[in-house]
């Protein structure tokens, strides 16, 4: 990990299948002491040695944050994916010594807002059954609106619908129900924040509506971590470090910045945080941003990359690092 990330000893103490797709693993401080303090909707790095690579992924912590005796994540297995999540699902088994990042929070509450407003679409649930579980804590005013391909597929459902009742909606695609967005944007009283974390479509689509609808940009909060993207490979220069480095097909631009020992820093490694975020010296070709980060302005500008989830197609590519 980044030497500006402070690493975490932890053993995986429990291994949970929580539906066909979806498993939940607990992790507890290997010197037995509590684990540092967290708010709802922070997450970790979790660090996973599959060989001899390794591989850094976010996940949400999931935990009522009044409980730091250990850390719970969620990882929904994705058989096309990269492997991070395949290899959790097949190698991580109680006893397994692991490292994780201390927690940071970038889909923090807003503790001012007189309500707070929550949709969650898949596996997006998990930062807020420690949002949920936080404000139950302390009295504030929510409501969650959750929805998920099958009630077979609704991660934790029957658990937050037992916690909170009728503070909690559901919404099933193979029935055909759907958030009827504009009507639930345009009824909340004044003071409500908005809180959505879930498949990018839905992400886009409800600050879209929000925007439309007057929500001031400070009251509308959102999580998405992009996976990072194959692509061609693609060769780059590292000017500061006067090294030249390969970008593999299945690997990110930042991974292979690390794998030549160059140790940038980052937060989430899912293109929202901006910690890695890399000055363009000189380039021949296209970039492909696919980060949350950047304004358009700047991706057009060729000035700036992501190099978490962003890549490179061209001839030549010179970053400031």
């Amino acid at each position: 990990m980044s030497t500006g990330t402070t690493k975490l000893d932890v053993v995986v103490s429990d291994v949970v299948p929580v539906n066909e797709l979806v498993t939940r693993f607990h992790f507890r401080r290997r010197d037995g002491e509590l684990l540092p303090t967290f708010s709802g909707g922070a997450h970790v790095v979790v660090e996973m040695r599959d060989g001899d690579r390794t591989r850094l992924n976010p996940y949400s912590l999931m935990g009522s944050p009044l409980d730091t005796r250990e850390y719970t994540i969620s990882v929904r297995r994705d058989d096309v994916g990269r492997g991070g999540s395949l290899f959790m699902h097949r190698s991580v088994k109680p006893g397994l010594e692991m490292v994780i990042s201390y927690p940071v929070n970038l889909f923090s509450l807003d503790l001012r807002a007189k309500k707070h407003l929550m949709l969650a679409g898949g596996i997006g649930i998990t930062p807020f059954m420690a949002q949920t579980a936080q404000l139950a804590g302390e009295g504030g005013n929510f409501e969650l609106h959750y929805t998920c391909r099958t009630a077979s597929l609704g991660t934790y459902a029957d658990l937050l619908r037992e916690r909170y009742d009728r503070r909690i909606r559901l919404y099933h695609d193979d029935l055909d129900e759907r958030i009827d967005l504009d009507r639930l944007l345009s009824t909340q009283p004044l003071g409500t924040h908005l809180y959505v974390c879930g498949p990018a479509g839905m992400i886009n689509w409800v600050r879209d509506r929000a925007a439309s609808l007057g929500w001031p940009p400070e009251a509308v909060h959102f999580e998405h971590f992009a996976a990072p993207q194959p692509g061609l490979p693609f060769d780059v220069t590292l000017a500061v470090s006067g090294k030249t480095i390969r970008v593999g097909e299945q690997q990110s631009l930042l991974e292979a910045i690390e794998a030549a020992g160059v140790d940038p820093p980052y937060l989430c490694r899912g293109g929202v945080c901006g910690q890695c975020e890399t000055n363009v010296i000189s380039y021949d070709g296209k970039f492909i941003h696919n980060d949350h980060w950047l304004s358009e302005e700047d991706h057009r500008s060729g000035c700036k990359i992501m190099p978490c989830v962003s890549r490179f197609e061209g001839k030549s590519l010179v970053l400031e690092r």
